[in-house]
């Protein structure tokens, strides 16, 4: 203690700053940037998890891109990729509203964040009663008289990505409206005063005023959404486990990797979404940069 009192303002500065900072840094490096380089290592060996792990080069990347049976799996996160835009729309559409002074506007907020807040295991096992035969969403069509549109949703591999899909738009439209809403009210009111003089209404301001003022925002959240459809994950393992048709890229991975055995070629299938969301980090960095 007296020989840190002995040391100048500067260095008892960094020498505080070091010492708070030390054990946040460990605990980074040791979960996170440590199985990144163990991912990347394990990525160019045959190990099963078991044995010894033998070497074998790129011939993991090579089965990844030349075998149609790992890359065919990404046409599933299209769907995903096209909710993303009805779930922006309607996320945009109740921001919208929502900015200006409507009944009860703190409540509606609430109701619509609110599927955000919940997990997703939840979420999973709720829509799982949702989507069921003569579950909710069936009884729903009957008592609306539309018996002839209920569909087997979770076994029928022609409509099972969409209801997975629409579930997804459930629970994420929450976070999109947050980040819409706060963007639209970042934009200065007195704004909308002077359109309203000018004889502009609400249809006007959206388009000239709330849309111009937001579109980075927009543009950000097209971005991401290729990254959040490629690594689509939660609901679709908990719903149905990725069968009739809704494996997606990440789901096989967990399953090459501890269903098969397959560790190596596991690990160079994450490798691979990494590179590609790294590449639409990059993207998305580059965009904010132009703005």
């Amino acid at each position: 203690m007296f020989r840190f009192s002995k040391l100048s303002y500067s260095a008892q500065r960094r020498v505080v700053i070091f010492s708070f900072s030390l054990i946040p840094v460990v605990l980074l490096l040791t979960f996170s940037y440590l199985p990144v380089f163990n991912m990347f290592q394990y990525s160019f060996t045959d190990w099963d998890g078991f044995s010894e792990m033998e070497f074998v080069g790129i011939e993991n990347y090579i089965t990844i891109f030349t075998n149609p049976e790992y890359f065919s799996v990404f046409k599933v996160s299209l769907y995903y990729f096209v909710a993303t835009f009805f779930q922006m729309g309607i996320a945009l559409y109740f921001a919208t509203i929502l900015s200006y002074q409507v009944r009860f506007k703190n409540f509606f907020k609430g109701v619509l964040f609110f599927p955000f807040l919940l997990n997703g295991v939840a979420i999973g096992f709720m829509f799982l009663l949702f989507f069921r035969p003569e579950g909710t969403l069936d009884t729903i069509l009957h008592a609306l008289g539309l018996s002839e549109y209920i569909k087997l949703w979770l076994g029928n591999p022609d409509i099972i990505n969409i209801s997975l899909a629409g579930t997804s738009i459930w629970r994420y439209m929450g976070f999109n409206f947050l980040i819409f809403l706060g963007a639209i009210s970042s934009i200065d009111k007195e704004i909308y005063e002077a359109a309203e003089i000018d004889g502009a209404n609400k249809w006007h301001q959206f388009r000239y005023i709330i849309l111009p003022g937001i579109k980075m925002i927009v543009s950000l959240n097209l971005i991401l959404a290729i990254s959040g459809a490629l690594s689509a994950f939660e609901i679709p393992y908990i719903m149905t486990g990725g069968s009739n048709g809704s494996e997606t890229f990440v789901i096989q991975t967990v399953d090459t990797a501890f269903k098969y055995g397959k560790i190596g070629l596991g690990s160079g299938m994450a490798v691979v979404l990494l590179l590609i969301v790294i590449v639409v980090t990059v993207m998305q960095r580059k965009l904010v940069k132009e703005d």
